[in-house]
């Protein structure tokens, strides 16, 4: 029980849930993430004002940031960006679900 209390925090440090943006900047499809055009943050560096551009682009309602060596469910949301980042905070991989 202790050693679950102490990974924990380390398995939920992965998943963060963006807020839902203001409705009067809605498009839309809002909340259904749409990859089309999102290689174009390849690259970059992972930042919170970027995940807020990387959600308004796609249209998703959730993010999940991927960190190097981080495990994730393959389950399939449609409302959900994923983001893989390596080590220096360079995005690898966008894509939803």
């Amino acid at each position: 029980m202790r050693r679950l209390l102490i990974l924990m925090p380390m398995m939920l440090a992965g998943c963060t849930t963006a807020t839902t943006p203001d409705p009067a900047e809605a498009t839309p499809a809002q909340g259904v993430c749409a990859p089309e055009g999102l290689d174009r943050f390849l690259s970059q560096t992972a930042t919170a004002e970027l995940a807020g551009v990387m959600m308004k682009a796609s249209g998703a309602a959730t993010l999940r940031w991927v960190a190097p060596g981080s495990a994730v469910t393959m389950d399939f949301r449609q409302d959900r960006l994923t983001v893989s980042y390596d080590e220096n905070y360079r995005i690898l991989q966008v894509s939803c679900g």
